[in-house]
Formats: C-alpha cells, structure tokens, sequence
C-alpha cells in the first residue's frame, strides 16, 4: 500500500482570509453604523421641528369655540332675544368605521326619526370628513344619559353642549326680529366669499331674517380656540391653551315689545300689518305682521310638515306684509298731494269746487265716483281731506299731471326702498309714464291720473313707506331714515345711535305745512272727520286720514256690495295718522286686507295703538269699534 499523503496547514494562510474577511465585515458594520447614526442625527436633530409637529399633532389639537351670539333688548330693556343651553348628538366622519352601521345603531338606540336621518346624510355629503356633522338636535336628559351609557361602542360619536337662540316673545316678533338657524351650504359659500369663514368654524346657526340677519356682523363676535391633548381614541385629556372667544355685541331695537303685543292683539283675525315710527328720529316703535309665526320653529330645524304649512298657507304668514306688503295707498295720499297742489299753485287755501258724487272729463262717457254718491257739495282742500272727497283730488290730479305727481311723491319716499335695516322689504311701485311703458309697452292716459289723484291704480304701498311718509309731513320736510336698530347695550346701558336723515323735502310756502296738518286734524276732531268715531273722548290731539282701497274695477252704474265679492276681493282698510298734533312724537301706519272702510276698521286699531303709547291702553278693539 501506498502511504497517506499528510496535508500540512498555511496558518498564514487561513491568518491572512480571516483577516480579510474581518476587515470586510468591519467595514459594513461601520456603514451600517454610520448610516444608523446618519438617519437617527437627521431625525433627532435635522428633522427635529417637523417630526415633533407631527407628533403633537397626533395627541395635540387646535378645536375652534363658538362665540355667545349677542342679546336683543326692546327700548325698555325688556329681553326679545336669548341664549339657552341645549345637547346635540354629534358625529366626525373620518373617525368611525362604518358609518351607516353606527347611524343605524343611533337611531335605533335613541328613536331618531327618518326624517333625521335623511337630513343628517344631506348635511355629510356637504361637509368635509373631518368636522362633526349633528344628528340629533336638543336631546332630552333621557337621550343622553342612554348615549352615555353605551357611549363606549361608537368611537366618533360624542354629545356637544352649546347656547342655541331662543325668543321668549314667539310669533309676537318674528317679522322684525327674524330667525337664526343651521348654517347651510348658500350661507358657507357667502361666508367663504367674504372670508368670514375660519370666524364661523365652530358655529352652527346664523342669522336668516330680520334684524337677526341684518346685523348678524355685531351679533355674532368672534371666534377663540383652545389647545387639547387628546389620548389615542382622541378623548381630551387636558387644555394646553385656551383664546376665548369675543361674544357677540348686545344690541338694543327701538321697538316698544308692549305696543307690539297692543298691535297683534288688534290684527288678531286679520290679515294686515302696523307700523309705528317715532316721529322724532324715525325709530320702529312697532312693526307688526299678521299673521305671523313662531320663530323657534327655525332655530333647531323646522319639520317638513310645519314649513309645508306655512309655505302653503293662503294667508302667507311668511311674508313681512310690514315691508313687503303692497297696498293701494288710497285716500291716505290726499294730505301729500293736496300739499303738491298748494305749493305748485294749482289749488289755494280758498279754492273750491263742487261735488255732485261725480267727475268726468269733457268729451269722455266714464264717470269717476266718489265714495259719496250724492256728493260733498262744496269743499275746499280742508274739507276735502277732513272728509276725502274724491273728486276734489279727481280734479287735482288732473290739473297736476303724472310728471309732478310722480316726481313729487317720489320725494317721500313711494317707489324705492325706505332705507329700514331689513333686508326684507319691498319698493312697491309709483307709477310714471316710463315705468308703464317699460311695465306694458303703453302710453300713459290721462284716465290713469286720475285715479292716482285718489292713491288708487297701479300705485302701491309698503305700510313702512306710509309711515315713513307721514314722519317727513309732520317734520316739515325732514326725511328720518326708519330704523329698528337702537344702539348697543352695554352694562344695562344703550349707546343710541345717531338718527340717519335724507335730503330734506323743500316747500317755498311754508304755510303750506300747516294747511295740510290742519286738516288731518279735522280728519280726526271735527264734526265731518272720516276718523271722528276712533278719537272720540281721548285726552290727547292725533291728527290722520283715513283710506278705502279698492281691489277690483266695479262696473258703471252698479254699486260695490262687499256680500257679492269673494273675500278676497273685498277693500283694504288703511289709516295714516300721528299724535300728540302740537308737537308729535308717534306716526302709525296701518293696513288691513279685505276688511272694509279704513275709518271703521283700520282707525280704532290706529287708535288702540296710541292709548297705549300714551296710557290710556285699557281700551278694548271691541270697544274702540262701538264708538
């Protein structure tokens, strides 16, 4: 046998590998080292300010608060508008699972109506996934203590206390006060187009209508934050930092809340509207629609039912027919054109005609009535007003012309917006030539004249611009801007505000002031006055005029016989009128639909109203009306 070969080892050899190999590894430990060290100094120290933001934002966060929506006083400090504390049932979408799932356990729970439902998934699809969207307003006690009993098994879902308007007052304001209610997707893209956005991030309602609308910039205040941790199932753990909110500014209305209740107790039954202004500074004592509706309604989201109700009602209770009711103004225009026929010279103090019930035109068959079918016989401008004779202003309107009627009236303020801080209210129309012919494609005729000459026509009327109207009569030219806005109340205190005034009516003849309240005087304390019967016994001066609207054309030789007309088509009643005569401080308007004579329906609520301002308000509708 051959021997075994013997296989000596390099040491050296296997030394030097293992040295190689050693020094390989050493070299990739030390990159991964440094790598590690690299990335770890980039975290910590390079990165420090962004990772720490994250970080904080993963357990701290910024929540918006709300501010308290400003208080409503009326001029006497009594309290129209408040805050009160109500729960809501809030969900944030982007932190729940399922969502449907977890409505549909919600409802079930706590018995939330379909109607609910529909319209909390109306207001999800518009809002961004990360802000709480309500499900349920104004839960009970007993609502809550079951969501917080099972509190546990809806993460997202939690119950949010807030202050919610109420109006203690109900439907005796609405008109004037108006409404907040849920911010809507037209109100967000208004807020977005002023910027005014970030400044509602946490608040729910805004102003609708009203003086709630109109002065939503003073009521509202601005919006705080606060600074929370929160734990991983982002329940708050504590406030880091708080930034109260600015509340919103209290505010005073001119508006006497009794004489308010004095004017729905009078409409009661009737559809219509009273306006009362301070004659000294144009300030809405009163300004009452009827009917009306309870504001409340709105705040927390009106049912279908309800709002089809009033959408649908006949009578329209959602219009202010204060502002935007348009009434034939009728004979409580006579005093405004008498006051143009004096100062143009067409008729004097001492200028007659005579009234045998009719006017007519040489040449022309149709025969303009007067209220009085045998006629006044002979009157001047006194006895034409005291009594509204209508062929005296037949005969005036005539001598007059469209031109200087229209342009003239239009001085008081007929045919464009009063200026009053609503947004809701109407123009109403004075006629002219222009607007028929841009209105019918017409000429104007000189029929139509005539008739206007009695406020009749196409001329129309909010009962704020009669009101507004009557307010620059009495003030010999002085125009005030109607206003329901006082001041801002401050510790028990209102800082009022300046009246606001427009270029001024100018008269060359200034006697001319004092004939036409002469004889508005005579409308209501002498013997022919149409409104002797509403001012009987009363222990102060008024002066008014009184107003029949027509509706409908009544045929040549019949007569106008209420039982006949649907009730519809039966005449406005309308009363113009102010007080105390020597140096006045009130101007009341008053408009009633389809109930008759101004002088037996729209006075004795003309008159109730002034009782009360001058305390003697223990008198009945009912009784003004015997009188």
């Amino acid at each position: 046998m051959a021997p075994k070969r013997v296989v000596i080892r390099d040491h050296s050899a296997e030394a030097n590998l293992f040295a190689r190999r050693s020094f390989i590894a050493l070299i990739i430990i030390t990159m991964m080292a440094s790598a590690l060290l690299f990335n770890l100094y980039h975290l910590q120290v390079t990165r420090y300010d962004d990772y720490q933001t994250r970080s904080n934002g993963n357990r701290i966060k910024v929540l918006p608060v709300a501010p308290n929506r400003g208080l409503i006083y009326d001029r006497n400090g009594v309290l129209l508008a408040e805050n009160r504390p109500v729960f809501s049932l809030q969900l944030v979408p982007n932190e729940i699972k399922n969502l449907e799932q977890t409505v549909a356990e919600l409802a079930q729970l706590l018995n939330i109506s379909d109607s609910d439902v529909e319209d909390f998934y109306k207001d999800y699809r518009g809002q961004r996934r990360f802000k709480p969207v309500t499900l349920l307003n104004r839960l009970s006690k007993q609502s809550v203590a079951q969501f917080s009993a099972h509190q546990h098994r809806f993460p997202g879902v939690s119950i949010e206390a807030r202050l919610t308007r109420y109006y203690p007052h109900g439907d005796t304001l609405t008109h004037v006060l108006g409404y907040v209610s849920k911010i809507n997707q037209k109100d967000l893209k208004k807020l977005q187009e002023a910027g005014q956005e970030a400044n509602y991030a946490a608040t729910y309602d805004i102003g609708k209508l009203g003086i709630e609308k109109y002065h939503e910039s003073l009521l509202h205040g601005q919006v705080g934050s606060q600074e929370v941790e929160v734990n991983n199932q982002g329940r708050i753990i504590r406030t880091l930092n708080f930034v109260p909110p600015v509340p919103g500014k209290d505010i005073t209305v001119n508006i006497d809340v009794e004489m308010q209740k004095v004017a729905q107790q009078a409409l009661a039954g009737n559809r219509g509207a009273v306006v009362v202004l301070d004659a000294r500074d144009g300030g809405v004592l009163t300004l009452y629609s009827n009917p009306a509706y309870d504001p409340n309604l709105f705040v927390h989201g009106i049912s279908r039912k309800n709002y089809s109700a009033l959408l649908n009602s006949a009578d329209k209770p959602l219009i202010n027919r204060a502002t935007q009711g348009q009434y034939p103004p009728a004979s409580t225009v006579k005093p405004h054109l008498a006051l143009l026929g004096l100062e143009n010279k067409h008729i004097r103090l001492d200028t007659q005609i005579f009234d045998r019930g009719v006017f007519t035109l040489k040449n022309v068959t149709h025969k303009w009535r007067d209220w009085l079918s045998w006629g006044h016989g002979h009157v001047n401008v006194t006895d034409a007003i005291e009594q509204s004779c209508d062929t005296f202003f037949y005969d005036l309107a005539y001598r007059m012309g469209i031109d200087e009627i229209s342009g003239y009236m239009a001085q008081f303020g007929f045919g464009e917006y009063s200026g009053l801080d609503l947004y809701e209210e109407s123009s109403a129309i004075l006629p002219s030539r222009g607007w028929k012919k841009a209105r019918m494609g017409e000429p104007w005729y000189m029929g139509d004249t005539i008739v206007v000459g009695i406020g009749q026509g196409p001329w129309t009327a909010t009962p704020v611009q009669l009101a507004s109207s009557v307010t620059a009569l009495v003030n010999h030219g002085t125009r005030y801007v109607p206003q329901v806005f006082r001041g801002i109340h401050q510790e028990g205190q209102t800082v009022v505000a300046e009246p606001k005034i427009r270029e001024p009516i100018e008269v060359a003849d200034m006697t001319n002031w004092h004939i036409v309240l002469d004889a508005m005087y005579g409308v209501n304390h002498r013997e022919k006055g149409t409104g002797r019967n509403s001012f009987k016994n009363t222990s102060y001066l008024s002066a008014g005029k009184t107003g029949t609207a027509q509706l409908v054309s009544i045929a040549q030789g019949e007569k106008y016989d209420a039982e006949k007309l649907d009730e519809r088509h039966r005449d406005n009643a309308m009363y113009v009128g102010f007080a105390p005569y020597d140096d006045p401080e009130i101007v009341v308007a008053v408009a009633l639909e389809n109930a008759g004579s101004g002088s037996a329906q729209a006075g004795p609520i003309a008159r109730m109203i002034m009782d009360q301002y001058f305390g003697e308000g223990n008198a009945t509708l009912a009784q003004n009306r015997n009188n």
